[in-house]
């Protein structure tokens, strides 16, 4: 496999070790997005890497995938067989860069959703914490096209997960964020069962109990303008009973400590 590209001295400088970089980013059924999401990311960071983590798309994604990737060394593409969500995608992506050696690990989504200009932030924040967040709800965060109702939802399930966890990240459902490699190998990653919405604030939430520093960055989540949604009322019902699980476990050894 080729070796990845040099990173930009300006954005990588701080970071650990040699600020090897690499943005997973998991499809299906993303074969009109995908390529502008690429472009788009090396216009911006043109140091990252990129691994296409592709469940089985039937639209052809992962060909366009392949096509890129053998004309850019940057563009790695893993095929999975199936559709298995988004929890699994991730930590298949996490096996990969971890083995490859890469200092940080960025989530995104294919969608555009995310934008691939306000990576830098990130990478800026993750140089002195070692998780930094893409968030909606800090000052200067904010949500473009997503009618009340969805923007309700997504308010209420944050306040929901804050207050079981007792946490105080503002947005843990986030799915832009940047890892530290250290914190992926520290945390017990064969032990992650959930996925969707419900994948993040899991991990956020083991990331915090681990004791490592979690930052969050002002971001502008745009809804998609090409393609469905993949939100379903399964995802939203795994979430809500595994951060309720969640939370009472943290409040009974709460308990238990202060007996003790």
């Amino acid at each position: 496999m080729s070796q990845s590209t040099a990173p930009d001295a300006g954005v990588f400088a701080d970071l650990p070790s040699s600020g090897r970089v690499v943005t997973i980013v998991p499809t299906y059924n993303e074969r009109d997005n995908l390529p502008l999401i690429l472009d788009r990311l090396f216009a911006a960071v043109p140091g990252v890497d990129v691994l296409v983590v592709d469940d089985g798309s039937p639209d052809g994604t992962g060909e366009i995938a392949d096509q890129r990737a053998a004309t850019d060394p940057r563009i790695h593409v893993m095929h999975r067989a199936a559709k298995n969500g988004l929890g699994a995608a991730y930590l298949a992506g996490f096996s990969w860069a971890l083995e490859r050696g890469y200092d940080v690990v960025v989530e995104m989504d294919a969608d555009g959703s995310h934008a691939p200009e306000q990576l830098p932030r990130l990478l800026g924040a993750v140089a002195h914490a070692d998780l930094a967040i893409g968030s909606r709800y800090v000052a200067g965060g904010s949500v473009v096209n997503w009618p009340a109702r969805r923007q309700a939802l997504s308010r209420g399930a944050n306040l929901y997960a804050r207050l079981a966890l007792g946490s105080k990240i503002h947005d843990m459902t986030a799915g832009y964020r940047a890892y530290r490699a250290d914190v992926l190998r520290a945390l017990p990653l064969t032990d992650v069962a959930s996925q969707g919405y419900c994948f993040q604030v899991d991990l956020a939430w083991r990331t915090m109990q681990a004791g490592f520093r979690v930052a969050e960055v002002p971001i502008t989540f745009t809804e998609r303008e090409i393609g469905t949604s993949k939100m379903s009322g399964s995802i939203m019902t795994e979430a809500f009973t595994s951060i309720a699980r969640w939370g009472l476990t943290h409040r009974w050894r709460q308990v238990i400590g202060r007996h003790r």
